[in-house]
């Protein structure tokens, strides 16, 4: 399942061009059997995300790529809060026994030096905690890339989105060979 903002939703682009899409296009080309679940809502909040973790639950997924704190972080909500939305989701995904990996989320220099080192360094200390692949950067090689980024600079285009397929990919392989699951 990918649960995420509107990253995950694919704001901007057509359904075929999101990641959900797309990933679920390259797992049935190298003959993983999953169905990809799109869990994504523009301006989703981890606090939204966590209201949320039931219905994520009732698909029974096997493994969530979680994509959520973006949002807060551009609002410049309280990092304690973020954190504790994000842990508490991550929690009750692995009491479901839930594989959950965690895309990392950077944000914007305007936001100040320590805020900002203390959001992207949010998402290694979780996925330490709690023993999760992590997915350092979400946008990893398509932030600030023109030609991958829609006229806002912030959501890719369908061409971004493949970026981000491929490098979600190499995080999501070794689990998807040791799963042998055909779930979402």
């Amino acid at each position: 399942m990918a649960f995420g903002d509107s990253l995950t939703a694919g704001l901007g682009v057509s359904p075929e061009e999101s990641y959900p899409f797309q990933l679920q296009q390259r797992l049935d080309e190298a003959g993983y059997r999953y169905r990809v679940i799109n869990a994504g809502i523009s301006g989703e909040t981890t606090a939204g995300g966590l209201r949320r973790v039931s219905w994520v639950l009732s698909s029974k997924p096997s493994i969530v790529i979680l994509e959520l704190g973006g949002n807060d972080g551009l609002r410049g909500l309280d990092l304690k809060d973020t954190r504790s939305n994000l842990e508490k989701i991550i929690q009750r995904l692995q009491a479901a026994g839930v594989t959950v990996v965690l895309a990392g989320m950077k944000l914007p220099p305007n936001y100040g030096a320590d805020y900002t080192a203390r959001f992207s360094a949010m998402y290694h200390e979780l996925a330490r905690a709690y023993h999760l692949t992590l997915m350092p950067f979400f946008l990893e090689g398509v932030a600030t890339q023109a030609g991958l980024n829609q006229a806002d600079g912030i959501h890719p285009t369908g061409a971004g989105y493949r970026v981000i397929v491929e490098n979600l990919m190499r995080m999501l392989e070794p689990l998807l060979a040791n799963s042998g699951s055909a779930r979402s």
